[in-house]
């Protein structure tokens, strides 16, 4: 019979020998050697997309121009046998790039949207029935598409309560001779705090598509400037998600927080071969030139009038997000003292100035598609967290444009009737007016001498009582969401009986109106 302390050394020998091999074996899945044998580089885009399926849901990054994974587009195009597409994206690029080459070959059955303005031939595929479009606000879309990845079946979202989103009577589809043959579905609405909210769905994609800056073999990305937009949302959400990355680099090549969509995300990855677009070069001018853009004559100084009196919206510390058009002029008139980080909804906190000709960059656009700059200490997001600013009141003022306003501070600004455009961000911008100030710039009439301030708002609504101040070139309203109208300033030489006169809505004068500038 064998010895206790025989017996105690054989225990701890086979104790050190079994703890030996387990850490062997653990070590050996952490090691550099294995771990780089993870390869998702693909050999070329065609071999990345061989075994994608018709009746898919395609998600595609972009916005714009800006971000768009053309390699991986031109390579489905040359594949017409992949149909009936279900493609999700901020917008159909334009006639001849883009998704607009998808919709050329007709591949594409649906698109889920927010602003498809800069393509007529989608326009016409919707309007004779060849193609469904679900538009969507441009937060929500990013939200849809951030939650799909998250594992969350639905939101509520303060944006387009009040709107033909919530009661479903946008067209989703139309026949052949234009009549709507199907209508988008209406949203369950529920109060929280004492607010409204609608239910939106999160879309989850079958392939996403998406253009990074750098990738390395694991699929780690990083994107670029304002070239992150939907791109790290969408990324995040598809079964298969096919990267196409200007730079495709070793592991390690990019620094851990620099990694803006880890690789467990990514599944393959490509070279892209693509051009980089710009939809719109737009550059620095001259001071006394700057104004050019608001036309000439008697209209120029209506607008002039109306942009100078918006700068003094601006106060120092504001974070501000200003919609294309005169909004955008603004800026040019603050005070010097006065500090205004200006944000825009494509993922800029920091908006500079546009860029001298020659300095543009394609991967810095403003929210109109525009080249512009960044100022110091800007930073750059996705769409997803831009929105979550925006309707989280992070944004201490918005300046849009408008087509009507309500009495009471209804807002329509997106459509004209027999125009396909789209959303955008302006549902998001005005959800939160709380918190967000939203400010109204536009001439006091339409070209047709008819009132723009109504006692409702007849064409379809952006949001409504979100409006807090009106500037026209004849005078400034405030206006409370439960009184109306109050007339607070006048421009020089109108009186308040010319007003009365070009305003349909009521209002009420303040004892000590003052002038405009």
């Amino acid at each position: 019979m064998p010895s206790i302390a025989r017996t105690f050394r054989t225990a701890s020998h086979f104790s050190r020998s079994t703890t030996k091999t387990y850490f062997n074996v653990a070590r050996s899945f952490s090691t550099t050697l294995r771990r780089h044998e993870i390869n998702k580089v693909y050999s070329s885009p065609s071999s990345a997309i061989a075994d994608m399926k018709s009746n898919s849901t395609l998600l595609c990054g972009g916005f714009g121009l800006c971000g768009v994974p053309d390699t991986l587009i031109d390579a489905l195009k040359s594949k017409p046998e992949i149909t009936d597409l279900t493609a999700v994206s901020n917008n159909a690029g334009v006639v001849g790039s883009g998704l607009g080459l998808l919709l050329e070959t007709k591949q594409v059955k649906k698109m889920i949207a927010s602003y498809v303005g800069e393509n007529k031939l989608l326009e016409q595929m919707y309007l004779s029935g060849e193609l469904e479009l679900e538009l969507t606000p441009q937060g929500t879309l990013a939200e849809r598409c951030r939650a799909g990845g998250a594992g969350i079946p639905a939101f509520y979202t303060p944006a387009a309560f009040g709107t033909v989103v919530q009661t479903g009577e946008l067209a989703l589809k139309h026949n052949s001779d234009g009549t709507v043959a199907q209508y988008g579905a209406p949203r369950d609405v529920k109060v929280f705090s004492g607010k409204p909210y609608i239910m939106e769905e999160s879309i989850k994609g079958d392939y996403a598509f998406i253009k990074a800056y750098k990738a390395d073999k694991l699929g780690n990305l990083e994107f670029r400037l304002a070239a992150q937009n939907f791109n790290g949302a969408m990324a995040r959400n598809a079964k298969v998600t096919i990267v196409e990355a200007e730079h495709i680099v070793e592991v390690g090549e990019i620094a851990p927080n620099s990694v803006h969509v880890p690789g467990i995300y990514v599944d393959r990855v490509v070279q892209s071969t693509s051009e980089k677009n710009i939809e719109k070069v737009v550059n620095a001018k001259d001071p006394k030139d700057a104004m050019s853009a608001l036309g000439a004559g008697d209209a120029a100084s209506k607008r002039e009038r109306i942009v100078r009196r918006a700068a003094k919206e601006f106060k120092n510390g504001m974070y501000a997000n200003l919609g294309i058009g005169m909004p955008m002029l603004a800026p040019s008139f603050v005070d010097p003292s006065v500090e205004v980080q200006l944000q825009s909804e494509n993922g800029i906190l920091g908006l500079g100035p546009y860029p001298q000709k020659g300095l543009e960059d394609p991967d810095l656009i403003n929210a109109g598609k525009e080249t512009v700059t960044l100022a110091p200490g800007a930073s750059c997001f996705g769409s997803e967290e831009s929105f979550g600013m925006i309707r989280a009141g992070k944004i201490n003022l918005t300046i849009l444009g408008a087509m009507q306003v309500s009495a009471r501070g209804d807002l329509a600004n997106w459509m004209l009737p027999g125009k396909v455009k789209g959303f955008g961000g302006a549902m998001d911008l005005v959800s939160n007016p709380q918190a967000t100030k939203v400010v109204v710039t536009m001439e006091h009439t339409d070209k047709k001498g008819r009132p723009k301030i109504l006692k409702q708002c007849e064409f379809p609504l952006t949001g409504k009582a979100c409006v807090s101040r009106i500037i026209t070139d004849l005078c400034v309203f405030d206006v409370d969401f439960t009184e109306g109208l109050t007339l607070i300033e006048l421009a020089e030489g109108v009186t308040v009986d010319e007003v009365k006169a070009k305003t349909e809505a009521p209002f009420k004068v303040a004892d000590d109106v003052k002038p405009m500038l």
